[in-house]
């Protein structure tokens, strides 16, 4: 089942139900009228919602607008960023120099949550200077969970897959990572891509708590990298999991992977330029990619193996605020 948010009166939007091809939808509902409202009674209304996807499947269904589609999560209570690729991790740590992070656990912190982007809105920013980055990667939404919650306890709370590009400033981040009190500044509001999807919606590209897909991303009409979500050193449970160790977490949580990285990174490229900048660094001494302008494009688009895209695809361009 796939789910999607569009333009409506209220501030989060409506919610509507989307065809497997992406290309029709139905109201959710007065009874439902946003996701944030569903997935804080997902066991109540899931049935409906799945009653909605079959009469889509039989043709019912008016078109979708892509211009009227918002992020599926337009804002929620929480967002909280994994950093669960290794590869990603050790390239940024040999390139600047840093001692490896000793630690089992994973990396994780709390970000901006009262706003996502859309998928095709701009996305507007105070100084090129600043460091304009992208980073690819996939989240999940949860409903409630309780403190202390297991692993294996945590995949059943995982209602809703998404994908993200958490927006960086790359100039701003060292400054404030010194600080020892976290990011604000260096990590803006993060778009989403038109479509939440299910996990058993994803079938086979959905293992051990891991988006196993190929996350394509074009900057400025280029191609730039087709890094795989399966290589996540922790899985989407267990990043839940340790989210939860000393706290509940609200439902509509969203949950993050970090950078999706691969350790073929010659061959599949990366998924952010910070990343690029750090392999250019280890072979050349110095970086050579700039960071994003404005009037720079960005593509994503996560692909199965038959080339359909599950969460549809963000294309947005930098504008100046």
């Amino acid at each position: 089942m796939r789910l999607a948010t569009i333009t409506g009166a209220a501030p989060d939007g409506t919610l509507v139900v989307v065809s497997q091809d992406g290309r029709r939808m139905l109201a959710a509902g007065p009874q439902i009228p946003n996701l944030l409202g569903a997935v804080e009674r997902w066991d109540a209304v899931q049935p409906q919602l799945a009653a909605i996807a079959q009469r889509l499947e039989a043709g019912e269904g008016e078109p979708i607008d892509p211009a009227a589609l918002r992020a599926p999560l337009p804002r929620s209570w929480q967002w909280l960023d994994g950093s669960a690729f290794g590869t990603h991790g050790e390239l940024m740590q040999i390139a600047f120099k840093l001692p490896p992070i000793e630690s089992d656990r994973p990396l994780m912190y709390q970000g901006l949550s009262d706003r996502f982007y859309g998928p095709t809105d701009p996305v507007p920013f105070p100084d090129p200077a600043d460091g304009i980055d992208f980073e690819g990667e996939f989240g999940v939404i949860v409903d409630a969970v309780p403190m202390g919650t297991t692993p294996e306890d945590a995949m059943k709370h995982i209602r809703l897959v998404v994908q993200i590009n958490d927006w960086s400033l790359r100039t701003i981040a060292p400054v404030e990572m010194k600080t020892g009190f976290g990011w604000v500044q260096a990590k803006p509001a993060c778009s989403m891509a038109p479509f939440a999807v299910t996990p058993e919606a994803l079938g086979d590209a959905w293992k051990d708590g891991r988006v196993c897909l190929d996350l394509v991303i074009e900057w400025n009409g280029k191609a730039f990298g087709h890094a795989n979500g399966g290589a996540m050193d922790f899985g989407f449970h267990e990043l839940v999991a340790h989210a939860a160790r000393t706290r509940d977490l609200v439902a509509g949580t969203v949950i993050g992977s970090g950078t999706v990285s691969n350790a073929n990174y010659a061959e599949v490229g990366s998924s952010c330029i910070s990343e690029v900048r750090a392999i250019e660094m280890i072979a050349d001494g110095k970086p050579s990619t700039p960071f994003m302008g404005y009037g720079d494009t960005i593509r994503m688009e996560a692909r199965n193996a038959h080339g359909s895209a599950p969460f549809g695809t963000i294309d947005q361009r930098v504008v100046s605020r």
